[in-house]
């Protein structure tokens, strides 16, 4: 296999490359970033570091993440470095979450947004797993981070403000809950105001005290965990009864109940990982996207590196290419590997790879090409859409012109205009007032890795339970997620919508070990994109040299040929949505090549981060995203 220099890294750097002994965090936010690094100043370790975090954010970043949505990590301990393991926080769909019963509300979708939408909140009660297992602080110490900024307040994030504008008519007319919650005398709070939510402060505190008289630290943490199954269940069950609007412009009842809540225990899993160039890739297994990732290293690694670089044509072209093979499998074969049959070794194995490689030509696919598996019917592909039009009538949601599309639907990853392909700009492309406005409302979901001096390292992508899912549950704060909008209706799918089974997640961190020893956490907001964004930093950095900030700066490109995993789960066949800095000659050429390409912007795709060790030194390092001006790196 021949050796070829990638283009050369684009300097100067956004962002140093932070290197030290002590410990790093990275993520999407600088004041999760910040709380999670005086964790390790204080002597908390990387476990302790990320639950802190993670709670903050879903304080600070309310239109990306919330305590009523999912998480996924992946992590290893300094005392077993070649054992990556998932925690597992994505819940599942609730009993009431029946395939007849959706139809028999008229849909032929799960809507993007309501709680006929909300899959069992897990995001809570993993990162409390993974405190009372693999941390060392009480629960009063680590929460004390979220419970100071909701009660006493942060400033509001220009991204929120945005996000608040885009559905504050929803609010207004169909969510009252929400806007007593979000707009203080009916108007939307100023970028920069400083805002608090004292309900949510209130229900940690009631869940930290739950576990005072407890006989040890874990004790109080499993003491915790069931005040919290048993405050959100009840408040849940009472309110989603009653119907409110959906993403489809009707009104429904959501189906969770006080019993789906308090059924729900977060887990942990080996990692599903495959190696790649004498690297071991850790994901998740096939009830999230993760394995696509794995399945497009293997593709790719049986090329040459002038094939893999994704600054040239060729590169580009290839990786798009690549990834809508993998995109294809995953939305075919996919599922809950519980309730669904997943033939995932022989998905991932040299054999199938090469096959899959085979198929790679010269120019682009407009095509959804699932593989075939060996004595297994092959599932049937899912309804292919270019477009997608409600029932809802036209204008019957705030800011829904003509098609009547929904506010706050999907994870919120793409603002794209009415008529445009499907892409994934970080900024709206128009304004709320502009007669363009789709209503959809769109930024990034969250993200947070840390490294520890004692070698424990976590990559976790908290997301689901966004401000504009669903209305807010009086007396919690805060929103259901809409995770189970990447099911179908369609039992003969493996992501079909059946009770207890976890929805197919997009949400998927990566770690990275070499001989044994974890190197690399990283991860990325983005729904769809998250894994598109870091084979992108993986390949320049394993192959083609870079730093994880030169990988991270570097121009970002994915495809949208594919059915989205979000309502209205529309594809582009052939789309491919690349940042401007790839170059008139690169672009020009993938057009030629038969990509329907979509200019996204110079510094418009990608939200990674990153913290990195070599196990020789003991050398750490921290990378963050300059995109958007809000994620950052910390460490020393």
């Amino acid at each position: 296999m021949t050796s070829t220099p990638f283009v050369r890294p684009t300097t100067p750097l956004t962002r140093p490359d932070l290197k030290g002994t002590f410990g790093m965090v990275g993520s999407t936010h600088w004041i999760a970033t910040a709380s999670a690094q005086a964790v390790l100043e204080r002597g908390g370790n990387a476990f302790d570091a990320a639950v802190a975090g993670a709670f903050v954010l879903h304080v600070v970043e309310p239109h990306l993440n919330g305590p009523g949505g999912d998480m996924t990590g992946v992590f290893v301990t300094a005392d077993e470095p070649a054992h990556p393991r998932v925690l597992m926080g994505q819940g599942p769909a609730p009993a009431g979450a029946t395939i007849e019963h959706y139809r028999s509300e008229g849909l032929d979708l799960v809507p993007g947004s309501g709680a006929l939408a909300a899959a069992v909140p897990g995001s809570v009660d993993a990162w409390l797993l993974l405190l009372r297992d693999h941390g060392t602080w009480d629960l009063a110490e680590v929460l004390a981070y979220a419970i100071a900024y909701a009660r006493d307040g942060h400033p509001l994030l220009d991204r929120v403000a945005g996000t608040l504008a885009n559905v504050a008519g929803l609010f207004r007319d169909h969510w009252p809950t929400s806007a007593a919650r979000w707009l203080p005398d009916g108007e939307v709070p100023a970028p920069g105001t400083v805002v608090t939510n004292p309900e949510y402060a209130d229900l940690l505190d009631a869940v930290v005290a739950a576990g005072s008289g407890a006989a040890d630290r874990a004790a109080a943490i499993d003491l915790a965990r069931a005040a919290w199954r048993e405050r959100v269940g009840a408040a849940v069950e009472a309110f989603v009864a009653t119907p409110h609007r959906h993403a489809d412009g009707a009104d429904h009842a959501g189906v969770i109940t006080a019993a789906d809540v308090a059924a729900f225990a977060a887990s942990y899993e080996d990692a599903t990982t495959v190696t790649f160039r004498g690297y071991t890739i850790a994901k998740t297994g096939a009830w999230g996207q993760g394995p696509a990732l794995l399945a497009t290293l293997k593709i790719l690694e049986g090329l040459d590196d002038a094939a893999l670089d994704p600054s040239t044509e060729l590169g580009a072209h290839t990786i798009l290419e690549a990834q809508k093979l993998a995109l294809a499998d995953r939305d075919v074969w996919y599922g809950d590997p519980e309730t669904a049959d997943v033939p995932l070794t022989y998905l991932l194995s040299e054999e199938y790879a090469a096959l899959r490689r085979g198929l790679i030509a010269d120019t682009a696919s407009h095509a959804v090409r699932p593989g075939d598996v060996p004595g297994r019917p092959t599932p049937p592909v899912p309804v292919l859409r270019t477009e997608y039009a409600t029932s809802a009538p036209a204008g019957s949601l705030p800011g829904a012109p003509g098609g009547g599309a929904a506010s706050g639907v999907g994870e919120p990853t793409v603002e794209v205009p009415t008529g445009s392909t499907r892409g994934s700009l970080v900024e709206p492309v128009e304004t709320p007032d502009s007669p363009e406005h789709t209503g959809a409302t769109r930024g990034d979901t969250c993200h947070i890795d840390v490294v520890d001096r004692w070698g424990n390292m976590v990559s976790a992508t908290p997301s689901g339970g966004w401000l504009q899912s669903s209305p807010t549950v009086p007396g919690l704060g805060f929103c259901l997620g809409t995770r189970l909008q990447m099911t179908w209706l369609d039992e003969a799918s493996p992501s079909a919508l059946t009770p207890g089974r976890r929805p197919r997640t997009t949400l998927t961190p990566t770690l990275v070990l070499r001989d044994g020893e974890p190197v690399i956490a990283l991860g990325s907001p983005g729904g769809d994109q998250q894994d598109q964004w870091q084979l992108l930093f993986l390949l320049r950095v394993l192959v083609g040299g870079y730093t994880p900030q030169q990988a991270i700066d570097a121009p970002a490109l994915h495809t949208t040929s594919f059915p989205g995993s979000f309502w209205p789960r529309t594809w582009t066949p052939g789309g491919a949505v690349v940042e401007d800095r790839l170059g008139e000659d690169v672009i020009t050429a993938l057009e030629g090549r038969g990509h329907v390409v979509t200019r996204a912007g110079d510094w418009a795709l990608g939200r990674l981060s990153a913290v990195t060790r070599d196990p020789a030194t003991g050398l750490l390092g921290a990378a963050a995203n300059p995109r958007g001006a809000q994620g950052y790196a910390a460490g020393r």
